[in-house]
């Protein structure tokens, strides 16, 4: 079951309806969420589940998250976003 969740959130984070947010959620679905525990796992599937334009502007730090999402998991992936770009 782990493994089915883990699929699960990558697809999600891979396919939002929104290209920066899918490069920016999708990278770090990809190559960080195995290292996640599971009640991580669960901040990071609720933030998914809020609008995407709010989860991209909290992710590139333009607004700031309301406290259930003001998490260390967003801040792993504003790191992952401000590393990961060329």
């Amino acid at each position: 079951m782990p493994q089915d969740r883990l699929k699960r959130l990558i697809y999600r984070s891979c396919y939002t309806g929104t290209k920066e947010l899918d490069l920016v959620l999708g990278g770090f679905a990809r190559t960080r969420l195995a290292g996640l525990d599971a009640s991580q796992l669960d901040r990071y599937e609720a933030l998914v589940d809020a609008e995407n334009p709010e989860i991209y502007a909290w992710v590139i730090q333009r607004e700031t998250p309301p406290a259930e999402h003001d998490t260390d998991v967003l801040r792993m992936i504003q790191d992952y976003a401000r590393t990961s770009q060329a």
